[in-house]
């Protein structure tokens, strides 16, 4: 090295060795240790010679090369140096760890203070011994390489003391060595497999060729009946090989996905994507996984099979470094496929003589079940009879622990021979099997998880026998063995349980039998029929989805679907009438966060309602639903909903009163405008005002004429849409039905401040205030102060625009009215920008698209007026600014932006606020007023 220091400038790379295991290297040599470490430094002084030494401490060396090729050059010569070196024994020779980065830095006082130095020294604390490693921008900046020598990705990784990712690159040449752990960082193995809480047993032979196969195919597909074991194997073997993805392994539930469009979503929403304006988000999958190695678990894509077969077909053809492990009931027909069939657990024992991954399944779970004691040794032979009869599936060995909690391994083995068996239960007399019980067909039932072949076989009283029964034991057996053993009660509770999508508790399972419930709900949780979820409020309940499908077609065949499923139906009806409702049973400002944990179950009742039951109910319900499905960006799902309640009507001929079609009509002509369906928002909104002329109800006739304008609105037709509202509005005063005209108001008033009619649209909304506020289901939404703080704006009035807008936020989120929610942020933006704060109006414009792209809402009649004000904020700001703001906003939640918001600073109440301003129009509006003109 040169005996003058000359510190480089610019592009410099920092070099950092130290020895590995130095201590444990100099407690091992003893007096032999100086020797060494005198030579380590002379080899590397001699191979670093280029770079200017900045530091030698201990074993440690601090270099700055001007040049990243020639620092990557110097590690090559060092490494090989110190691997051809004569050390006194093997176990003397330093290993070495090496890390590089490059950064752009300016000496001072013969010193780097920089943290690409603190981010150089990270680089090479992750590294082993032995091994060099840099970072991507050395990377990129070592260009030539030494002859023979590459640079290998290791992926990303989070290096201690940094909070953003690093990209690390291994040298390999011809003398190094090449196989290290992975790197030392503080980031943990980047997955998100979920956590097992109880252990894995056996299947080394399924796992090995599962791991070969992802190893040699990009798709592999495991495929299995329900309760077989795929998602767990999917997640054991998944969970060995993070290492060999730099990028991740990826774990998505497809069952979670209620529409075939949301796949992608879903996998993206994973993947920490986010949906970009105008693009579909299957291309920013793709594109994101494009330059990306990964491993991308799908499990139950059975829920959704075709959408999953392209979402995948998509993925596999732009990203050939990523590789999808899929688990279903069926094959997706794609090329390069490699179809795998997860066979049952093993019933012989081990060629060592070990128990079988069956038996051995059923021991650990028996233990758990016993409060952690082993099966006695006794028990052995009838454990082994038990898992062969079971035929090796795993839930129902997971079933029969169960039952041994009250049963020895024997009574239990003599059980399984005669299906028909029972349990003393010791107080209920066990329910007979149906006469002429019909065999059940695999595939014919799409929603049965636990399909499988025929009826429940008969007694086994020898080998010839026995194999003909293990065939019949698949998992619809093992399920219809467990319900064999419940009492007349405890089966009907079963059965009835089924129409619930999810879980429930002690007051709804009384309320569906409608006679106290706890003795068979004992019953089935202490079978493991029903599992119980204890919370600080009360117990859950729910059933695993195989035992819900099955009990599902017993009620089916008991002949109580129609009355099981119509009595949910009316707790759903009556449950979000409580939503509307206080303890003293008058109205209560209807809050929609009260109706997000009922979805499951509103979609089920309106599944029976629009395939077995009445449309003129599921209308109803739908009609309950309707702010919901518009304030959670599922007015979609919405009309379609309303189209299969239509198809209902049409198959049954039910009568439905005209005014309840207008209200269905009225519901679908506002999801179609929030769906961006402009001439089906028209056609309903046609229809819905014939069918409520018929019907002869002066309110509903007010509510229906109230949403004419919306159509005018959307297509455009301003001019026309406020002469309308104005129609309507004077109609409805003369016929005393103006609060059922409220939407008109709200209407007008937007019409109004449009084209600067500031002073009407004040007094308009005046005078619509106490309407609003005797209306339980509109105040929560607080659209005076909304339109009033729009107003506020608009004359340059900060101080009455922000208490108009923090009351209307603050009341929309209290309520769950997310999409409204959205609008009042991007106002509250626009005030924030007028009272000088421009990075925080960027934020909040930031973070009210990106929920409003999430909840794929129209931006409505303020669009124009939000890009305006977003341009100006661009104009002031500059590019750079504002895009960063603006980005940093849309990864907020509408929570924390609504936070945001809500703590912006009052404006002071300065003596020329133009709140305080003389007007010389009146302060006090009209109880009633003309709008004509």
């Amino acid at each position: 090295m040169s005996p003058r220091i000359d510190l480089p400038s610019g592009w410099v790379t920092f070099v950092f060795t130290d020895i590995e295991g130095s201590t444990r290297l100099a407690q091992l040599l003893g007096p032999g240790y100086p020797a060494v470490l005198r030579e380590h430094r002379r080899l590397l002084r001699h191979t670093l010679a280029d770079g200017a030494e900045l530091l030698t401490e201990g074993d440690s060396f601090f270099l700055a090369f001007p040049d990243a090729a020639a620092a990557v050059t110097a590690c090559l010569a060092a490494q090989l140096a110190l691997a051809g070196h004569d050390w006194p024994t093997p176990e003397a020779a330093p290993r070495v760890r090496m890390g590089l980065h490059t950064g752009y830095v300016e000496p001072r006082d013969g010193e780097y203070a920089s943290p690409e130095v603190h981010r150089a020294a990270r680089v090479a604390a992750a590294a082993h011994g032995g091994q060099v490693l840099c970072s991507g921008v050395t990377a990129r900046h070592a260009d030539p390489l030494p002859a023979g020598a590459s640079l290998l990705d290791l992926g990303l990784h989070r290096l201690r003391g940094f909070d953003d990712r690093e990209r690390l690159f291994q040298l390999v040449a011809p003398g190094l060595e090449r196989s290290f752990p992975r790197p030392r960082t503080a980031d943990a193995v980047a997955h998100n497999l979920p956590t097992q809480v109880t252990s894995f047993v056996g299947r080394e032979v399924e796992r090995g060729e599962l791991k070969r196969l992802v190893e040699t195919y990009r798709l592999v597909t495991v495929l299995g009946a329900g309760g077989a074991g795929k998602t767990r194997l999917a997640v054991e073997l998944a969970g060995g090989v993070v290492e060999a993805y730099p990028d991740g392994v990826w774990f998505v539930d497809i069952a979670a996905v209620t529409d075939p469009g949301l796949v992608a979503f879903e996998i993206a929403a994973v993947l920490g994507l986010r949906p970009e304006p105008g693009r579909p988000m299957v291309d920013t999958l793709v594109e994101y996984a494009a330059a990306r190695r990964m491993l991308v678990v799908l499990d139950t894509c059975d829920a959704q099979p075709a959408a999953s077969a392209a979402v995948i077909s998509r993925l596999l053809a732009g990203a050939r470094d990523v590789r999808v492990l899929a688990t279903s009931r069926e094959s997706f027909g794609l090329p390069g496929e490699a179809v795998w069939r997860i066979p049952p657990l093993s019933v012989e024992p081990r060629p060592d003589g070990g128990e079988s991954d069956g038996v051995a399944l059923l021991l650990d779970r028996t233990a758990a079940a016993r409060g952690g004691r082993a099966p006695d040794p006794t028990e052995q032979v009838d454990l082994r009879r038990v898992v062969r009869r079971l035929d090796g599936l795993p839930l129902a060995i997971e079933l029969a622990a169960a039952r041994l909690r009250v049963l020895s391994a024997g009574q239990l083995a003599e059980r399984l021979d005669d299906m028909l068996a029972t349990l003393d239960a010791g107080r209920e007399k066990p329910e007979p099997p149906p006469a002429g019980e019909p065999g059940w067909s695999g595939n014919q039932d799409p929603v049965d998880p636990v399909a499988a072949g025929g009826g429940p076989p008969a007694p086994a009283t020898g080998a010839v026998h026995r194999s003909a029964a293990e065939r019949h034991l698949t998992m619809q057996a093992t399920v219809t063995w467990s319900y064999r053993t419940l009492g007349a009660r405890s089966a009907r509770l079963l059965r009835w349980l089924a129409v619930f999508a999810g879980r429930v508790d002690l007051p709804t399972v009384q309320w569906l039998l409608d006679e106290d419930p706890l003795d068979p709900l004992s019953v089935l949780v202490d079978k493991s029929m029903v599992l119980a979820e204890p919370h600080a409020s009360g117990s859950t309940y729910r059933m695993l989805d195989p035992i819900r499908a099955y009990a599902a077609r017993r009620l089916v065949e008991a002949g109580e679907e129609q009355t099981a499923r119509e009595r949910h139906v009316a707790w759903c009806s009556h449950t979000l009438q409580r939503a509307h409702l206080g303890s003293d049973g008058h109205p209560v400002t209807l809050s929609l966060y009260a109706l997000d944990p009922l979805a499951a179950e509103l979609r089920a009742a309106l599944r029976w309602c629009a395939t077995g039951g009445s449309a003129r109910t599921g209308l109803r319900l739908a009609g309950m639903l309707d702010q919901w499905w518009r304030e959670r960006g599922l007015a979609r799902e919405g009309r379609l909903w309303l189209f299969r309640l239509y198809g209902r009507i049409a198959e049954t001929g039910e009568v439905i009163p005209e005014a309840e079609l207008a209200a269905a009509y009225h519901m679908h002509s506002l999801h179609a405008g929030a769906d961006g369906e402009f001439a089906e928002e028209l056609r309903y909104s046609q229809r819905a005002e014939a069918a409520a002329r018929q019907a002869g109800d002066l309110g509903l006739l007010a509510r229906v004429l109230a949403g004419r304008a919306a159509p005018l609105v959307d297509m455009g037709q301003f001019v026309e849409a406020e002469r309308v509202c104005r129609e309507v509005i004077d109609w409805a005063y003369a016929q005393d039905v103006v609060s059922d005209a409220l939407h008109a108001i709200y209407n007008l008033a937007e019409l109004l401040w449009c084209r600067g009619a500031l002073d009407e649209a004040a007094e308009l909304l005046g005078a619509a205030r106490p309407v609003e506020a005797a209306r339980p289901v509109e105040r929560g939404r607080r659209s005076v102060d909304m339109l009033l703080g729009m107003v506020a704006l608009a004359r340059g009035d900060l101080v009455a625009a922000h208490e108009h807008l923090l009351v209307a936020l603050r009341s929309r989120m209290n309520h769950g009215y997310l999409g409204r929610a959205c609008d009042t942020v991007n106002a509250i933006a626009v005030r924030c920008a007028l009272g000088g704060d421009p990075v925080t109006a960027a934020r909040l414009f930031g973070a009210a698209q990106a929920t409003r792209a999430n909840l794929r809402a129209t931006p409505g009649i303020y669009g124009p007026y939000w890009l305006a004000r977003q341009a100006e904020l661009r104009r002031a700001l500059g590019d750079a600014a504002f895009d960063t703001a603006y980005g940093a906003g849309g990864e907020l939640a509408l929570e924390e932006a609504a936070a945001l918001a809500l703590g912006v600073d009052h404006p002071d109440l300065a003596p020329d606020s133009p709140r305080f301003i003389a007007r010389t129009r009146s302060s006090a509006p009209s109880p009633r007023r003309s709008t004509a003109g």
